[in-house]
């Protein structure tokens, strides 16, 4: 079998001289550099020139983001290596290790298919709080969203195989937040995603990253929600309808109003839940019939399960009404999640993934 092309990519913007010890020692160990100049201005010329004694320099001429440089470097990688390339991504800042990529690159070869994540200890007392509160944060609003359990979503240091990168670079995404948008795009898709540790290097408490913590933890949290802003959107539908449907009910003094009224909402929502989910938030491409049948059926059992909790709250234990809606649909909202996640609209795994 032909050994693959093993090549190291850098997004960089505005580097200092630890990018040069970086591509050094990665020459050294036998890599393929490139580094992207994403708009660093006149001001670093002479860097990157020095840069190119090492590596292929790439350069956008006005600042585009991580996101956007990460994609650069990964079209020049397909371009002229296609498939036949293990890749491994680095910050420019001296953050990562070449040891801890070399490691990250071995477990990418072993495990071809998958994403490989260096994953920073983020429980050393060494850590910057910012690093660590964002990161905990964000870890557990994707487990939440996704399923999917990764301790270090905020690592630049990755590795990957050349199947993976029409898939990437497909991803949208131009700045920080596309980074998450491949760990969130893998997760729907099934694709493996696996870590490895790495050592913790913050310098200076991390004051030489560009990570812009009120503008792009927006991004970054703008695109994981969207994944729950379907529910959102189904359960106002569905609330509003049972208030409506209640009121009207009474007011015609109709036999079993509760029950009822929660029938008719809940078949409005779940046509615009139905509808929502396949096409914008999982991106199905299950066939209308298989999933539909599959939704109609989860769909019924909520149902079911949703008014004999509700009837219980209500009438038995004479909770308000309308309070008990809330936690019934609370308590199904996380059932109905899990359930076309991983069974209606998930992905089907071909043989042999993890």
């Amino acid at each position: 079998m032909e050994q693959k092309r093993t090549v190291a990519l850098i997004p960089a913007y505005r580097p200092g001289e630890a990018l040069l010890e970086l591509l050094a020692q990665g020459k050294e160990q036998g890599l393929d550099l490139i580094v992207v100049d994403d708009g660093s201005g006149g001001d670093f010329a002479g860097l990157f020139q020095r840069a190119g004694e090492y590596a292929l320099v790439l350069a956008h001429p006005e600042n585009r983001g991580k996101g956007r440089a990460l994609k650069t470097g990964m079209a020049e990688i397909q371009r002229r290596w296609g498939e036949a390339v293990t890749v491994v991504t680095l910050d420019a800042d001296g953050q990562h290790r070449i040891a801890d990529a070399l490691r990250v690159l071995r477990e990418a070869r072993e495990h071809p298919g998958a994403l490989v994540l260096g994953s920073r200890g983020l429980r050393e007392d060494h850590v910057p709080l910012r690093s660590r509160l964002g990161n905990g944060i964000t870890r557990l609003v994707y487990r939440l969203s996704t399923g999917v359990r990764v301790w270090d979503t905020q690592t630049g240091l990755r590795a990957f195989g050349g199947e993976l990168l029409p898939a990437l670079l497909a991803i949208p995404g131009e700045r920080y937040e596309y980074e998450m948008n491949v760990l969130l795009e893998f997760a729907r898709r099934g694709i493996p995603i696996r870590e490895v540790g790495i050592e913790t290097i913050y310098l200076d408490g991390n004051s030489s990253s560009h990570f812009d913590t009120l503008r792009d933890s927006c991004r970054i949290y703008k695109e994981i929600f969207r994944f729950s802003a379907s529910s959102l959107l189904s359960f106002c539908t569905d609330y509003g309808a049972y208030v409506l449907f209640l009121r009207l009910a009474r007011g015609w003094g109709l036999p079993y109003a509760l029950p009822l009224s929660n029938v008719a909402a809940r078949v409005v929502s779940a046509g615009v839940n139905y509808t929502v989910n396949r096409r914008l938030v999982f991106r199905s491409r299950a066939g209308v019939v298989r999933s539909a049948g599959q939704y109609a059926l989860l769909a019924a059992a909520i149902l079911l399960g949703n008014t004999l909790v509700l009837e219980l709250l209500a009438e038995g234990l004479g909770v308000n009404p309308y309070w008990a809606k809330l936690w019934a649909e609370l308590l199904f909202f996380f059932v109905s999640w899990f359930v076309q996640r991983r069974f209606i609209f998930g992905p089907r795994r071909e043989a042999g993934e993890g």
